[in-house]
């Protein structure tokens, strides 16, 4: 038999690796997808295969994942329940369709992963393989052994000698890539517990943020960033040169309740720097370049688009349906947004385009000819009819 492993070298897909091999006597190769973890890949091959990999592909996916997975997605200002910028959810789809990709390649029988039994992510991993692979079989060792938690994981990893960083005094789960980087588990189980200053990776603590405010102009094209501060760069350069940015003025922080798709309640602190300022800086310019009611329409869908994300739907034909709607939403947002980041915050302070929809002339409240107060009248007028009608009937309500 052989096995594909979605393989992080964290913690539980280090045990999995050796665990897969003895379970099902099993070839294992690994498959670690570089997302932007960035020096948490240093080793991970030569860590596999000490474990007990075959073979371990490491590949570099950040330009894709900023391209296609990020980008659209922030094109539909996708936030989960009005807080979450969606860091672990986007990153899935991406991960879960090249597993299939080398799974095919190696001619494997099947695929693993290292999501809990609790959690979003084995949904996530799961309906993308299946959609690309009807038939594949999925092994999923949280749902199988008998380790009841991570303190079993650390003990096994200790008498097999398999390398971890995680401790019984941090045993965070944390989850990193270009948009975010997540931190559960542990203390952060209690939603009473502060998070401690030191659980911080992609910002800055805000008593260490920097005390002099820092002007940031992105140039965006039909909604996709492609300048800062009037140069160019990739995609992933885009979202590295931000989060450098963020982290320097302790923006994108957030320490959240969520409700997972499984259905319960889960804590997590999360920092997307770069996504808060690209977040704050779209809705800037989507504010002088979008109709009012094709914004009104696609922000009344944004909560469905963010489920299905979250919920691991991204290959649904219901998505990529929506998506359409949003790239063709996203025809003239197309200018620059001047941002200001200082102390946490990301303030947006100007906003311009050749496509604006913003009319100084008829906005002024010193130009009269462009604009006829008289008209207003029969407008509200007419708004009002029905309103009328129903305070002189027996309706009435006072």
């Amino acid at each position: 038999m052989k096995v594909v492993v979605a393989y992080s070298g964290g913690l539980d897909t280090s045990v999995i690796v050796k665990w897969v091999k003895e379970k099902y006597n099993a070839e294992v190769i690994g498959f670690c997808a570089d997302v932007g973890q960035e020096e948490e890949l240093n080793g991970v091959e030569a860590k596999a295969i000490r474990t007990g990999a075959s073979k371990c592909y490491v590949e570099d996916l950040t330009e894709e994942l900023t391209r296609d997975f990020i980008f659209p997605m922030m094109q539909a200002n996708a936030i989960y329940e009005n807080t979450y910028l969606l860091g672990t959810s986007i990153a899935r789809p991406l991960i879960g369709k090249r597993l299939i990709e080398i799974a095919r390649a190696e001619g494997a029988d099947a695929i693993c992963h290292g999501a809990t039994g609790k959690g979003n992510d084995q949904i996530r991993f799961e309906l993308t393989a299946y959609a690309f692979e009807p038939n594949i079989k999925v092994i999923a060792p949280w749902r199988e052994w008998d380790f009841k938690g991570r303190m079993d994981l650390i003990e096994y990893a200790r008498k097999n000698d398999i390398p971890v960083t995680s401790t019984a005094a941090k045993p965070y789960s944390m989850d990193r890539n270009l948009l975010h980087i997540s931190f559960e588990g542990g203390i952060l189980e209690d939603p009473w517990n502060a998070c401690p200053d030191d659980v911080a990776v992609m910002t800055k603590p805000l008593s260490e943020a920097a005390d002099e405010p820092e002007d940031v102009i992105i140039t965006f094209d039909k909604g996709v960033p492609v300048k800062i501060n009037g140069e160019a760069f990739s995609p992933a350069n885009i979202m590295r040169k931000l989060n450098a940015l963020g982290k320097k003025h302790a923006v994108g922080r957030v320490d959240i309740v969520e409700n997972r798709f499984v259905g319960m309640k889960s804590r997590g602190v999360y920092e997307t720097p770069g996504g808060t300022i690209l977040h704050h800086a779209h809705r800037g310019l989507e504010s002088i370049t979008m109709d009012r009611e094709v914004m009104h329409l696609r922000d009344s869908l944004i909560p469905r688009y963010a489920d299905m994300v979250y919920n691991g739907f991204w290959y649904a034909p219901e998505r990529e349906m929506l998506q359409a709607a949003i790239t063709e939403s996203q025809k003239f947002v197309t200018g620059e947004v001047r941002v200001k980041l200082f102390k946490g915050a990301c303030h947006v302070t100007g906003r311009r385009s050749e496509y604006s929809l913003y009319d100084e002339a008829v906005a002024s409240f010193e130009d009269a000819e462009a604009y006829n107060h008289k008209d207003a009248e029969g407008f509200i007028k007419l708004n009002a009819l029905r309103l009328r009608v129903l305070a002189r009937s027996k309706q009435k309500r006072y």
